[in-house]
Parts: structure tokens; C-alpha cells; sequence
């Protein structure tokens, strides 16, 4: 068997794994025989870059960086749809579009899925384009990002079309949001509001390599273009089906608006047990004949509606209102209410978010309030029944001290949140940066978890992160629920810690707005943690994407007299708060000022070790050709495009070894 032969069938084969396991959710081989087979193709494709394929199962992990996402005209424009409300709002539907078409109508009932809109182009069962929805005549071009999803097939199999597009929704499970929240409540980050919003959001970013660590999914509805073999809505479905497409299988075929009113009936009770959110049904005129007769209004096209369930809403009496204290210091209120069964959940709390929302609502103790649950996830209060507020009801006046410490708040202009200026001396917030630091993006320290911590700081052994390198055993082992193993665990994953790199040190101390993203531009251009506590505001500004709310709270942390003791404590303990000198030994100052881009297949280095070289002697590297370009590395198989627009600008193109020579 030649190589090409065996790339192709380990491509094949890849590819129905894939399409069992994401499609069919009835996997056809192990993980690991599965990473086996997928490290093989990687292996050959790399040994042999004339056989590439953009579409090939190995380049689903992403890595493609995107600075401007292009804008794309819709083929055929992507329309909102009408919504109704009752059975009145369908029986009225229904007689207008009568008077339009005539014959026997069907129906095809499907559940409307709360995600992000998307449209996928394929041309010769390939996978071409990815748009999002926009204002429906144009979008984003999200391709890099969209192949990352595994449930989105890059080759489709069957009797498809030449070319077509079909439009679904990309949603984000709920497990899936769940663990992605569970992870950043670890790290002391925000979680995300809603499943919907993550999805949509997820789309737009920059890296598809983050793309695709989330589980997305994409689920399909709905084919668009000519000569697609079919006559109907409900056979579409079934064929996108059969070629590989992830198409629910809730739908249902109707003959009549009672039989919709079943459908809506039973889902209307059943949503709660699907795995993503849903908003509603969407109703649509089975016979795409008659669907080019009834057309489209201006907005929506006449021969769909969807559907809208009603948001579950129950009322309860509030009982309290309390006040959480986060790690930078900002006050959350919380509505505590009498324990009331919203959506299948026992919801008993639900964020007041800030002073302003509880003034707009006039929430006040003893009130019977409206709640909803947004997004199906999250409990919020929408509403007070007045007519049932108790005669000697107050109005809520915010606290104007901290809950915990009883420093008085502070509350800047243009900030919603009130904020406890006790960074030292504030249990919550003491406790909160230490969690953070031994999370696993920032020191990732073994056998320290949230709990652990406070139990230490309340019992005085710590009160800051650099106090861990100072525990021993003898203090740690008479706690609650501490045995010799865990113990001897927890003083070594410390010990351990000593060896995390400089840029995640930075993210760890919890510098308020100072992510992973913004601790690694940092700590590569200032290298030490000297160098950046004497930048000014300006100087930290002029540093690639840091603004100046972050170069104002970057100044503001190394001004304290205490911050800059725990750094002294930390550097005697040996934290890495430099880059090391081996990785400084890599690194120098040949490209700097100059911009590249990185295009097409290259032989003697990857693409991600291409980057590198450049960002470690100075360059940046750019994903979009501009007149700020300043080199084009040029591999083989670059686009057309991409060529002519370099020689428009007059950029310099300049080959893999040519580039290898100027940094040598």
C-alpha cells in the first residue's frame, strides 16, 4: 500500500469514528485506539505535506488564528422568523397561508434549539465555508473555528449535492457548560451566564485551538441551494442524515395545527430532559414547492413560525437579602427565598447582581417576587407582585460596609459593582486569591483544594499565598480530615509549585484583570517580575492589547508596600519570577518591529514552530495580510489570494529557509 493509500484509509476511518461517536452517539472503537490511529495519520501528513488536506481528521484540534474575522455575503439570506404564542397566533397563520397555496397542507414540526445561528457550505462533499448568521444578509467568516466541531462533518458521504448550503444551530450542552463553569469557579473566574451566550461567544474567538477544548455541538435544520433532490422539508432532513450530519431526531411529520399543538404539548414538558437548551418549536410548510409559492415578507418567510414556550415563572416570598465578598473585592447581593420547584430544580437563591437592578425592581424584604429561570440555567427575579407587598414594607437600602471585614465600600464611576477596599485584611478576599492561586491554570498545586485553604486561613497558618511555602507537617496534620499521605501530598505539590513558569506565577497573584492571556504578553515582554513593577502607565500601555484599566491595576498592585513583601517572600521560597535563563538563552531581539504572516505548507519546521521562532527573536506574528505586514513566510500551496493581495501591497515573500537563515 503507497503512503497516499494509507493516509486516505486512515482518513476514512477516522472519519466514521468520528461520525459514530459525535453523530450517532454509538462509539465503533476506543479513545485510546482511536489517539493511536490519529497520532499515525498526524505522523504521515506531517513526513508528507504534498498530501495535505484541510479537511483531513488531524486538523480538527485548530491552531489557526484569526485577527478580523471576514465579512461574507449570504449566498441566500439567512431570515429571522415570526413568532407566536398561543394556538390563535398558529390558526392564524394557518389562514393566511391558506389563502395562498392550495392543495393539502403537512407540516414539519422541529425543536428550536437556543444556540448560534451558523451556515455551512460544502462544494463536492467538503466542507467550504462556515458563516454566522449577522444581520442575515452578511456574517463572519468562522470557518477555522467551526472545524474544530466534531459533530460538523469536513467529507460527507452519500448521493449529496455538487454544492449546497445547510444551516443549524451550534449549542453547547449542558455538561458540557457545567464543567466549563466548574473549571472557571476554580481558577476564581466569572462563570459564564448561559449556555447560549458561551456558544455564540465561542465562535469569535481569536484562537480555534480554544475552540476547540469546548464541546460544542452542531445540530442541522435546514438545506438551502439548487437541484438538492428533494421535494419536501421532512426528506431534507433525512438526507442531511444520511450524509453525515448531526439532524435531531425530534422531528416530526403533521397533517394538521392539532397535531402541532401535541407536538408543542409534549415538548413543552419533555425539553427538560434534552440535553441543550430550547426556546420553542418551529413550525414549517412540508412541501418546498409550496414554500417557494408563499416565499418571504420582508422580515421572515411566510411558510414557518416558531413557536415560543412560555419561560417558567413561579412566585415565592423573599426572606433576605445577603451580601457575597469575591476575590477583587466586589459585593454580589443575593435574593434568599422561600425554597420554590422552577424547571425541575429546587431553586432557593438567585443574583440580585448589583445596586442598580435591586433600585430599577424596588426589591424589598417580605415581597412576593416573580422569578424565571434565564437561559433555563440561572434564577433571576423579574418582577414584584405589588399587590401583595406587606403594609409596612421598607424599601431595601444597599449596605454601605463590608459583610465580612466592615470596611466601608467603594463604588468607582462607571463600575455596577460596589467593591470592599480591604485587599488585606478581608477573609473572603484572602481566602478567594489563595484558591486562585493554586488553581490549575495559574500553580495547579496537588493535593490543595478550596476547602483546604480556608480551613487554613482560619486557622491563622496562613494569610497570604506566599505563607504556603512556609507550612510543614506537624501544622497541617492535626486539621479536620487530614491524614500523613494527604498531607505529605499537599507539602509536596508546594514544593513542586516552585518549578511553574514565570508567566503563570504572574496570573496566579490574581492582579485584577490580568488573565492567562495578559500574564503571558506581560511576562514576555517585561521577563521579570522586577522589570514590571517599575513600568509606568504609559510604558505598559505601549505593550501589545493591555489597556489602561489593566496598566491602572497593574500600578495599583505593585504600590502596595504588601504586595511587594509577599514578592519579596515568594522570590526567597524560589518562585520562578523571571523567565529562566534557558528560556531567555532562545530568545532575541532580531525581528523586532516586523510583522509576519504564516501561509501555506512548510517542510523543514511546523507552522506553530514557524510562530514561535518568530515571537521568541521579537516579530509578531499576524493571521490577515495589511500594509502593516511587514514578511509573508511562504509556504507550499499558498493561496492565490493571499499572493496577489502581498504583491498588491508590495510585501516582501520570503521562503521557509530564507527565514530560518534570518534568525539564525
Amino acid at each position: 500500500m503507497t503512503i497516499k493509500e494509507q493516509i486516505l484509509q486512515l482518513r476514512e476511518a477516522l472519519n466514521n469514528h468520528n461520525y459514530n461517536y459525535y453523530v450517532l452517539d454509538n462509539p465503533s472503537i476506543s479513545d485510546y485506539d482511536f489517539d493511536l490511529q490519529l497520532k499515525q495519520l498526524q505522523e504521515l501528513e506531517t513526513k508528507h505535506p504534498e498530501f495535505f488536506d484541510a479537511n483531513s481528521p488531524s486538523q480538527r484540534v485548530g491552531g489557526e488564528v484569526t485577527k478580523n474575522f471576514e465579512t461574507v455575503v449570504h449566498e441566500q439570506r439567512m431570515y429571522s422568523l415570526a413568532n407566536s404564542y398561543s394556538k390563535e397566533d398558529l390558526l392564524d397563520w394557518e389562514t393566511r397561508i391558506r389563502k395562498l397555496v392550495d392543495g393539502n397542507l403537512q407540516y414539519t414540526c422541529e425543536l428550536k434549539y437556543d444556540g448560534a445561528s451558523i451556515s455551512l457550505t460544502y462544494e463536492n462533499g467538503s466542507l467550504v465555508k462556515a458563516i454566522t448568521r449577522g444581520d442575515g444578509v452578511q456574517g463572519d467568516n468562522v470557518t477555522a473555528n467551526i472545524k474544530t466541531i466534531k459533530s460538523v462533518p469536513l467529507k460527507l458521504k452519500g448521493d449529496f449535492p455538487d454544492k449546497f448550503d445547510i444551516r443549524g444551530e451550534i449549542v453547547l450542552p449542558f455538561d458540557g457548560f457545567n464543567k466549563m463553569n466548574e473549571e472557571r469557579i476554580e481558577i476564581g473566574e466569572e462563570p459564564y451566564r448561559n449556555p447560549r451566550n458561551t456558544a455564540s461567544g465561542s465562535l469569535k474567538l481569536q484562537d480555534s485551538s480554544e475552540v476547540a477544548k469546548r464541546p460544542l455541538e452542531c445540530l442541522l435544520y435546514s438545506l438551502v441551494g439548487n437541484n438538492l433532490n428533494t421535494d419536501t422539508q421532512f426528506n431534507s432532513l433525512e438526507k442531511a442524515r444520511s450524509w453525515g450530519f448531526k439532524v435531531p431526531q425530534a422531528a416530526k411529520l403533521v397533517n394538521s395545527i392539532d397535531e402541532v399543538l401535541d407536538f408543542i404539548s409534549y415538548w413543552d414538558v419533555h425539553r427538560h430532559n434534552l440535553p441543550y437548551e430550547t426556546d420553542g418549536v418551529v413550525i414549517k410548510v412540508n412541501n418546498l414547492q409550496q414554500q417557494e409559492e408563499l416565499g418571504f415578507t420582508a422580515k421572515a418567510p411566510r411558510w414557518a413560525i416558531a413557536y415560543k414556550f412560555k419561560a417558567e415563572r413561579v412566585s415565592t416570598r423573599l426572606n433576605s437579602i445577603s451580601y457575597q465578598v469575591g476575590r477583587t473585592g466586589a459585593i454580589t447581593p443575593v435574593a434568599n427565598l422561600e425554597p420554590v420547584e422552577l424547571a425541575g430544580t429546587t431553586v432557593k437563591r438567585a443574583s440580585l447582581h448589583n445596586a442598580d437592578q435591586i433600585e430599577k425592581l424596588d426589591i424589598r424584604i417580605g415581597d412576593e417576587v416573580f422569578v424565571e429561570k434565564g437561559g433555563e440555567i440561572i434564577p433571576k427575579i423579574i418582577a414584584v407582585d405589588l399587590a401583595k407587598r406587606p403594609e409596612n414594607s421598607q424599601p431595601t437600602i444597599y449596605i454601605t460596609h463590608c459583610p465580612e471585614c466592615h470596611t466601608e465600600l467603594v463604588r468607582t464611576e462607571g463600575d455596577a459593582k460596589h467593591f470592599c477596599p480591604n485587599y488585606n485584611g478581608c477573609k473572603p478576599q484572602i481566602i478567594g486569591r489563595i484558591q486562585h492561586y493554586i488553581s490549575r491554570k495559574a500553580m495547579d498545586i496537588e493535593g490543595l483544594g478550596g476547602e483546604t485553604v480556608a480551613l487554613l486561613v482560619s486557622e491563622g497558618l496562613i494569610h497570604n499565598y506566599s505563607d504556603l511555602y512556609e507550612l510543614t507537617n506537624e501544622q497541617v496534620l492535626p486539621l479536620e480530615r487530614m491524614a500523613e499521605k494527604s498531607v505529605d501530598n499537599l507539602i509536596q505539590g508546594i514544593e513542586q509549585s516552585k518549578e511553574v513558569s514565570f508567566e503563570r506565577v504572574l496570573y496566579a497573584l490574581g492582579i485584577r484583570f490580568v488573565g492567562e492571556t495578559v500574564a503571558k504578553k506581560l511576562a514576555k515582554h517585561y521577563k521579570s517580575i522586577d522589570a514590571l513593577a517599575k513600568a509606568t502607565q504609559e510604558e505598559l500601555i505601549n505593550v501589545d492589547e493591555i489597556g489602561i484599566k489593566i496598566a491602572e491595576s497593574v500600578i495599583e498592585f505593585f504600590n502596595s508596600e504588601t504586595n511587594r513583601e509577599i514578592i519579596n517572600k515568594l522570590r526567597g521560597f524560589g518562585v520562578q519570577l523571571e523567565i529562566s535563563a534557558e528560556k531567555l538563552a532562545n530568545q532575541t531581539n532580531k525581528l523586532e518591529n516586523n510583522i509576519f504572516v504564516v501561509s501555506g505548507v512548510f517542510h523543514s519546521v511546523s507552522r506553530d514552530e514557524l510562530k514561535k521562532l518568530i515571537e521568541d527573536n521579537g516579530g509578531k506574528v499576524s493571521s490577515s495580510i495589511s500594509s502593516k505586514t511587514s514578511y509573508i513566510v511562504a509556504g507550499d500551496n499558498m493561496g492565490p489570494s493571499k499572493k496577489e493581495k502581498a504583491e498588491k501591497l508590495n510585501i516582501t515573500l520570503i521562503s521557509e529557509i530564507e527565514f530560518l537563515e534570518m534568525v539564525q
